[in-house]
């Protein structure tokens, strides 16, 4: 293995859609749709005079030139470098952004390697699990079938959102819950608070008794944790509300900046935190969110990831922390299926049995795109 394989092209491949499944309504957005389909999409690729290619999320094509001006010519393997240059260069857009690029350099890595990501970082789980995060506010019958649908196929964890317009509406939806599952089921709750970068967001704002009272109740029925239970920037109040409550208060997904996790922890903000690769420009700044959170005794579980590839880069990821219990899978079928966004790889991970998500045994990220979907 050669650490001098020098970048030579960047491009963006476009995948064709086999079929629209259909639309469905996030919680956190009221009144607008989100769709899947089978296949779809882009992808980042960054080729190497080593014959190696790295691929990564599809990054939006106004950005391409600028990468492209900076990256050619230099060592693929100098993330560090590049992570905080492609920071200063290219403007920063988050899910369309430069981390498809930083997840193709680690892939390069990663093969030149010849060692899956998880192992490169010094990871030893060879399977891990994921929690099925749901994407519409739907109704507590609805949820309850979906949540013993869950546990009857296997899985271990699922999260619910909470935006009724009451209190004793987001509560009766988590009981009803807790009661069809028994108390052998993880269940975690988000309010989706923090969607806003300013004070106002669509749908119900709850202030700081509303997020109170709310996780008094739900540490009663044993909830794992309240997911961003107040606005983006309310450190103060957060603080207030991580010492009042024993319930967890999880959050971060929307702060891009590394400073921002740093603040979070000296001010105790949140027991756990949910860093964003597609957010923060890439894995090489989650990384060290993950040293961060181990600095100050807090667990972490990414969001998302983007639905695709970075989803398994996330794997990765946490396959490489002693200190992330769970994954986050986007996972609200029949239309928000996670199979729906993996199906654009041939060897994706699928959740067994038994609730768990095996960790790709390939080097680097670990997965191959479906050249059949490829538009030439």
């Amino acid at each position: 293995m050669t650490a001098n394989i020098k970048v030579t092209d960047v491009r963006i491949v476009n995948l064709r859609t086999v079929r629209q499944v259909g639309e469905i309504e996030p919680a956190w957005s009221p009144g607008r749709k989100t769709s899947f389909n089978v296949g779809g999409g882009s992808f980042t690729e960054v080729q190497t005079d080593a014959g190696i290619t790295g691929i990564g999320p599809g990054m939006h094509p106004m950005l391409l030139n600028d990468v492209k001006e900076y990256l050619i010519g230099k060592n693929a393997f100098a993330v560090e470098d590049h992570a905080v240059a492609l920071n200063y260069y290219v403007t920063a857009l988050p899910y369309q952004g430069v981390s498809g690029v930083d997840m193709a350099l680690w892939d390069i890595i990663g093969k030149a390697a010849n060692l899956p990501l998880y192992k490169l970082w010094g990871g030893n789980k060879e399977k891990i699990i994921p929690y099925a995060s749901m994407v519409v506010l739907s109704s507590p019958e609805e949820r309850v079938d979906q949540a013993v649908s869950l546990k009857e196929q296997g899985w271990k964890a699922m999260k619910l959102r909470l935006h009724y317009e009451t209190l004793s509406e987001d509560i009766h939806l988590v009981e009803s819950v807790r009661n069809a599952v028994g108390p052998d089921f993880t269940i975690m709750v988000d309010a989706n608070q923090a969607q806003s970068n300013g004070n106002w967001q669509a749908g119900v704002i709850w202030d700081y008794k509303r997020a109170y009272e709310t996780a008094v109740e739900l540490q009663e029925l044993d909830i794992f944790w309240l997911e961003e239970p107040l606005a983006r920037y309310n450190f103060d109040a957060l603080a207030r509300l991580n010492a009042e409550v024993e319930i967890r208060i999880a959050g971060g997904e929307n702060n891009s900046g590394i400073h921002e996790f740093v603040q979070m922890c000296q001010m105790d903000t949140y027991k756990l935190l949910q860093p964003e690769s597609m957010v923060m420009n890439g894995i090489t700044n989650l990384r060290k969110i993950g040293n961060l959170a181990e600095l100050y005794n807090k667990e972490l579980v990414p969001h998302h990831g983007g639905g695709n590839i970075g989803v398994i880069a996330h794997q990765h990821l946490i396959a490489s922390w002693r200190h992330a219990p769970f994954m986050e899978l986007l996972h609200d079928p029949p239309i928000g299926d996670y199979r729906h966004k993996f199906s654009i790889m041939l060897n994706a991970p699928q959740v067994d049995e038994d609730g768990y998500m095996p960790l790709p045994t390939m080097p680097g990220i670990g997965v191959e795109i479906d050249t059949d979907l490829i538009i030439k």
